[in-house]
Order: structure tokens, then sequence, then C-alpha cells
């Protein structure tokens, strides 16, 4: 949800109190959705990512070209889903080391048996939950750009904004950066 996230993130750079929060996305309808219900859970998904940044961040997704937007929001995502990042780390940056041209359905899986050895909590997933993490942990990334589309799943790697790099080096963020940089 980039463009929404871009208008959550210029919301909190205005340190809004809560009826300002409900103002902007009820009232305003700054989302653009058709009902307060679908915006204010959204508006809270998209603020719990985005608070895992600083303001400095916020100002860049709100304010900067859409491919710092997307790198920072991708940083966010990373930081509030550890599910997310250790895909990125085992499967994706996997295929690049091996050249493998895109992902496939069965790396999902065997990444899920992975995950059910580490942390037995995981088998107590349905499949239904679990093809719904797949089809966001997609969608997170074709929205990024690092995969072509949420049908072929081809990957696309992209090269850090100079802007982004600064940003994760000045926060001491050296674990997404050398992620993000395919370290």
């Amino acid at each position: 949800m980039p463009l929404e996230s871009r208008r959550i993130a210029a919301l909190l750079l205005t340190i809004p109190d809560a009826n300002t929060w409900k103002k902007a996305l009820i009232e305003d309808n700054i989302l653009q959705k058709k009902t307060p219900k679908t915006a204010l859970r959204q508006a809270n998904l998209i603020k719990k990512r985005l608070i895992t940044l600083d303001a400095v961040a916020w100002e860049m997704i709100a304010n900067r070209e859409q491919e710092v937007a997307l790198q920072l929001l991708l940083v966010a995502a990373m930081k509030q889903s550890h599910l997310l990042t250790d895909f990125f780390q085992s499967v994706y940056l996997e295929h690049l080391r091996r050249l493998d041209v895109a992902i496939v359905v069965n790396d999902w899986e065997v990444f899920m048996a992975e995950c059910a050895h580490k942390d037995t909590s995981v088998k107590q997933w349905s499949a239904l939950t679990q093809r719904k993490l797949f089809e966001v942990i997609r969608r997170i990334l074709v929205e990024a750009k690092y995969l072509e589309n949420t049908r072929t799943m081809k990957l696309t790697p992209q090269a850090l904004h100079p802007n982004v790099q600064r940003y994760l080096a000045q926060q001491g963020d050296d674990a997404f950066l050398n992620l993000l940089e395919f370290r």
C-alpha cells in the first residue's frame, strides 16, 4: 500500500492526537476508503509498520521520489515482520546467489517447513494462513519492485537508492543495509 503509506507517513509527521487521527481517516478520508472501518484498519496496519522507523524516514516516505519511499517501506515491513525478513534472506537472496530467475511455490513450502523446524508453533498455522502469508509477502516484494509480479515471481533485484543507503548507515542499521545490498 505505497500510496496509503505515503499519506499515513505525512500524517504521522504532524504528530496527531487520537481525534486528529480519526478525523483525517474518517472525515477527511485521506486513504479514500469506502468505509471508516476499512480506513482505520489499514491505517493502523500501516502505522505499525511505519513506527519501526523515525520521523526522518517518514519525511522521506511522504515527500521523496517513489523509489526512496518503496525501499523504506520495505525496510519498515521487514522490521515489523521477521517472517518477511527471513524469507528475503533465505529464499530471495539464495535465488540470487544461485542465479535462479524466479521463486516458485515449492520454495515457500520448503521455507515453511524450515520455519516449523525452528519454531514448532508454525506447525499450528493452517494451510489458509500459510497461503495468505505467502500472498502478502509476494505482494510486498512486487510493490517494492523486487519481484516482477505475483504470478511469475521473477526476481528483479534493486540497487538501494543512495539516500536510503545513507539513512540506514546513519541509523546504524547495518543488518538491513547489508541485507538489501545483497552482502
